[in-house]
């Protein structure tokens, strides 16, 4: 395993086009704002020797510790303000016997955390406090994607054939103690790409990539609350303002909407990017969008305005993008393209933002 903090291969990457001045109201200036010069940053990258992908990349809930999962069976941890050497991460092993795909963290505990892998059927959670997993949940679906409830009790995961389930923390029949189990769904079947909770925990967003409404559903009893015109090619990404003002949603069309979530209209489109959306992400402020696509580029806009604040360059497109839970720091990760006669192509982590 090797280790690059470098530039990235240039490549010319074509600004954002940008869109007409926006109203005075909703600028910075005017708001009191003081956002940080994105332009001045640099991104900071770390490669894996690797033929394969990092897949995905996630900040504990204190955001003092990182997760990167994807190029083998074992789950990479990081305290970024200590080291990002490949070498000074923390490793877990022996709870998948395939390559890992996706980690979430708790929201309500910084050690906490569970992973998936979608070719060895496993949902497996860890306490980063020791080395042995904590639980494994073999599953007759392969995973894809999966998130926590804001009281990390419950996770809505979605499968590769796109559809939805639950699991639940609590005691089961005669089990003297708590662990996670299937949730009985009341016999409902829901097909999804994407599952995200609300705030309260009592809704659940779901995106479809073949699908051109996103949909709000009521939880626990996944009635359809709202139905969302979004995207002309499918919805692909959807994210929450921690504010709790505006749904994002991000589409194979390149497009990013933004729903008012009182009423449920979209008052913001960003059409920054030039290719398909893969993932999205809201700063701890509300205050900035960070867009992640099929280009070598993670795009940062204003939410307010919907305005293109800088692009961030990357060593190739990213399956994810993640801002740290309190700083202007985003993180992303993937794989470099294959050049002719080139190097081979090789996984990466990068982290963008001021300290970075």
């Amino acid at each position: 395993m090797s280790n690059q903090y470098s530039k990235p291969e240039e490549e010319e990457i074509p600004p954002p086009e940008r869109p007409p001045s926006p109203p005075l109201h909703t600028t910075f200036a005017t708001r009191g704002v003081h956002a940080p010069t994105f332009s001045a940053f640099r991104p900071r990258d770390i490669r894996f020797t690797s033929p394969q992908a990092m897949n995905h990349i996630a900040w504990s809930c204190d955001g003092k510790k990182l997760g990167a999962v994807g190029i083998d069976k074992i789950v990479r941890i990081w305290q970024p303000e200590k080291s990002m050497e490949p070498r000074s991460c923390t490793t877990y092993s022996g709870g998948h016997t395939d390559d890992v795909d996706y980690i979430a963290w708790n929201p309500t505990h910084p050690d906490l955390f569970c992973t998936s892998s979608q070719k060895d059927r496993r949902i497996v959670f860890w306490d980063g406090r020791q080395s042995r997993y904590v639980q494994q949940i073999p599953l007759k679906v392969s995973p894809a994607q999966l998130n926590y409830s804001p009281d990390g009790k419950t996770i809505v995961y979605t499968t590769v054939s796109r559809q939805l389930y639950v699991l639940a923390y609590g005691k089961q029949g005669d089990e003297p103690k708590e662990t996670w189990h299937q949730a009985d769904m009341g016999g409902r079947s829901m097909s999804a790409s994407t599952a995200t909770f609300n705030h309260v925990g009592d809704g659940i967003v779901l995106t479809h990539q073949s699908e051109h409404h996103v949909r709000i559903l009521d939880f626990p009893s996944f009635n359809v609350l709202h139905s969302l015109p979004a995207h002309v090619g499918g919805c692909v990404a959807a994210a929450l303002d921690p504010r709790g003002r505006y749904l994002a949603s991000g589409g194979n069309d390149s497009i990013v909407n933004l729903f008012d979530m009182s009423e449920w209209i979209c008052v913001r489109t960003i059409t920054a990017c030039d290719h398909s959306i893969t993932a999205l992400s809201f700063s701890h402020d509300g205050e900035f969008i960070a867009i992640a696509n099929a280009g070598n580029y993670i795009d940062i806009c204003a939410v307010e305005t919907g305005m293109p604040l800088h692009r961030v360059p990357a060593l190739g497109p990213s399956p994810t993008v993640s801002w740290h839970p309190s700083k202007h720091i985003i993180a992303f990760c993937g794989q470099t393209k294959p050049r002719e006669g080139g190097p081979a192509p090789s996984a990466w982590i990068s982290l963008f933002g001021p300290g970075m």
